[in-house]
């Protein structure tokens, strides 16, 4: 009787324990994993207007370095630094004592030889009647009219070394070679100035208008021209010239400007193509030598894939890659090319099509297989969260009650 009941004792206690390991294996077993929302843009082909951007130096469209033409002591400075002067305004004076002594003597000279020439030309004259008669010879004759022709030449020399001496004393007077605003003084009242001379006394830049010019590589114009004749994009010709510039401090210049001309030849340090621009300048605003970044309008893209800039990663490989929410609700990864940015979005030449819902917000929470519900986000960029959208469809989830 009491064997019985300890064998009863043991039978109930190993059901116990196994009651209670099969409630600890239950209790132990992971709870299924949450779908993770993300926010998605589901994509559109469309036509835009497509930029470049590219970095820029201004320049003058006239420039002028003011330099000596004779040597001398510089007396006077005539401008003020950092205004407008006009084309012939005299700029510096220039000691013209001597130059002024030279043309006195150049005009002596001329005066001896205009004497000289009528001395001669009359015995040329009376040697022609006294040969007539055999009074002189062939010879001496022949000598007086040499003598004459050679004084007129003195003459025509005497008037070219006034002349001279005229210009060098102009000289003395340096004016001011185009209109435009000239730069600091480089040379101070009491320099010497010298012909040929390697530091000009001062710049004059006319900036009434000015020069942009841009180098763009010669790889993305030859796949513009690739798209241009395969019809994906339209090159206008009155869009194609417009240019927009972005100043040193990111504020937009104002007035746009127009294409001139590109290079005919590639740069072969660098693999670019130059190409100016020309801008109004009205308010000086565009200095000589300041960097801008030049906004090339390209022309029209026609279907294009504009992705959220947001939307698009890199992977080990620094290849682009987008995640996009499949109608299954699985993630997946998309290896992508991109093409140029257009405000806050890639255009994607391959690996998107129009349909696909980009991945933009909630990222980090997913990977390639994951299943996920999407949130349409209102717009490209914006980031706001719309209703959650089914998973399969993209459509908006009904409200619950």
């Amino acid at each position: 009787m009491v064997l019985g009941k300890v064998r009863l004792a043991a039978v109930s206690t190993a059901a116990i324990a196994i009651l209670s390991l099969a409630a600890c294996g239950q209790s132990s077993a992971p709870a299924p994993k949450p779908e993770a929302q993300v926010g998605v843009v589901t994509l559109k082909a469309q036509d835009t207007t497509e930029n470049t951007s590219l970095p820029g130096r201004v320049s003058a469209v006239e420039s002028s370095e003011v330099r000596p033409q004779v040597d001398g002591v510089i007396t006077r400075r005539l401008f003020e630094e950092g205004t407008m002067v006009q084309a012939g305004q005299v700029l510096y004076q220039i000691e013209d004592a001597p130059y002024r002594a030279a043309l006195a003597s150049a005009q002596g000279q001329l005066a001896n030889a205009q004497a000289t020439i009528r001395s001669t030309q009359l015995q040329a004259d009376r040697y022609k009647s006294l040969l007539a008669i055999k009074g002189v010879s062939q010879q001496d004759y022949d000598n007086a009219v040499a003598a004459a022709q050679a004084a007129r030449a003195q003459v025509q020399t005497a008037k070219a070394a006034v002349m001279s001496a005229q210009v060098n004393l102009g000289f003395t007077r340096i004016r001011a070679p185009i209109s435009g605003r000239i730069g600091r003084s480089l040379v101070t009242v009491g320099g010497l100035a010298q012909t040929g001379q390697t530091q000009a006394l001062a710049l004059i830049s006319k900036i009434g208008e000015v020069y942009v010019d841009v180098s763009q590589p010669a790889s993305r114009m030859l796949d513009l021209q690739a798209a241009a004749r395969s019809g994906g994009l339209s090159r206008a010709s009155g869009a194609a010239a417009r240019v927009q510039l972005v100043l040193p401090n990111g504020a937009i210049y104002p007035i746009e400007g127009s294409l001139e001309f590109s290079e005919a030849t590639v740069d072969d340090s660098s693999g670019s193509v130059t190409i100016r621009a020309r801008f109004p300048n009205p308010d000086g605003t565009l200095l000589p030598g300041m960097y801008v970044q030049a906004q090339l309008v390209d022309g029209v893209r026609h279907n294009a894939i504009l992705a959220p800039q947001k939307g698009v990663t890199h992977d080990e490989k620094g290849d682009a890659v987008a995640m996009v929410l499949g109608a299954d609700g699985k993630v997946q990864q998309r290896k992508i090319e991109l093409g140029s940015a257009i405000g806050q979005n890639w255009v994607v030449t391959s690996g998107l099509k129009a349909g696909d819902r980009l991945i933009v917000d909630g990222l980090l929470g997913v990977k390639p297989g994951d299943s996920a519900v999407a949130q349409n986000v209102d717009a490209p960029g914006s980031g706001d969260m719309a209703a959650p959208a089914d998973a399969a469809s993209g459509a908006p989830a009904a409200a619950k009650d």
